[in-house]
């Protein structure tokens, strides 16, 4: 095996589209710098994502230096804006694509985790998301990539590497990514999101079934089965030790375990 970081992704605005970078580093509360620095929130404070809200996933952006540009999926016309010197535009014009008012939140230290306790990056590796498009008709690598949303991506190992990277509970497994340092917790548990076509929104007919029964037949040896409740777990979920912030992270960096310790 050659472990080694083969992808980074962040996901600028949370719940929208991601944007693969060759280097990052991490920030306060263990975060990726640009990662869900923004987030959509509605009247109440509520996040607008694709749990709850199923049109998120027809909103296309891409990023470009500071400015952001929308569109909605399958349409031509789109929207440039500065989140900054913009806002204010910007909240309008999503809140016209969602229906009712909305507003574009940054938070620049730590910015919006979906996991406020397990702030560090997500881990997956190539061969999990090659393995598991392939449980379903019509789904592609890169489809299942970002439909799973995670934020390091392991090359060099078999599928289902990165299920090494948690203990049993009341423990976390350390690794290292370069030179910083992680603890790996616990398997991720998803939610509706990934049964959803990230451009549309359409549900894949028994998404949830097809994974929990494939993950339950392949779940390799090495996974410490007390994390499990249940099987619609996939991806780790980390944390960072404080030691650690301000660390760099580069593709093609050499990943290794270092081994299980008391949470």
């Amino acid at each position: 095996m050659d472990p080694h970081l083969a992808r980074i992704t962040v996901y600028p605005i949370k719940s929208l589209d991601p944007r693969d970078v060759e280097r990052t580093e991490l920030i306060e509360n263990g975060a990726l710098a640009g990662d869900r620095e923004y987030a959509i929130r509605d009247s109440e404070g509520e996040y607008v994502n694709g749990k709850r809200e199923r049109r998120t996933h027809r909103l296309r952006t891409s990023f470009d230096g500071n400015a952001v540009e929308l569109r909605e999926h399958g349409t031509d016309e789109s929207a440039r804006f500065d989140p900054e010197t913009d806002h204010e535009a910007l909240s309008t014009w999503l809140s016209e694509f969602f229906g009712s008012p909305v507003n574009l939140d940054r938070e620049p230290e730590g910015g919006f985790p979906d996991d406020t306790v397990l702030s560090g990056p997500t881990v997956v590796s190539t061969a999990t998301l090659e393995t598991v498009a392939g449980w379903f008709d019509g789904i592609s690598t890169s489809g299942m990539r970002r439909r799973l949303r995670a934020n390091l991506e392991v090359g060099g190992v078999p599928a289902f590497w990165e299920d090494r990277l948690y203990g049993d509970p009341r423990s976390v497994v350390a690794f290292a990514v370069g030179e910083t340092e992680f603890e790996g917790v616990n398997p991720c548990q998803r939610c509706v999101v990934p049964s959803r076509d990230p451009d549309t929104g359409e549900e894949y007919d028994g998404f949830r079934q097809t994974f929990v029964e494939n993950r339950r037949e392949t779940l390799p040896a090495w996974a410490a089965t007390g994390r499990f409740d249940h099987y619609f777990r996939l991806m780790v979920n980390t944390r960072v030790p404080e030691e650690s912030w301000g660390g760099e992270l580069a593709v093609g960096d050499e990943v290794r375990v270092i081994g299980e310790r008391p949470e």
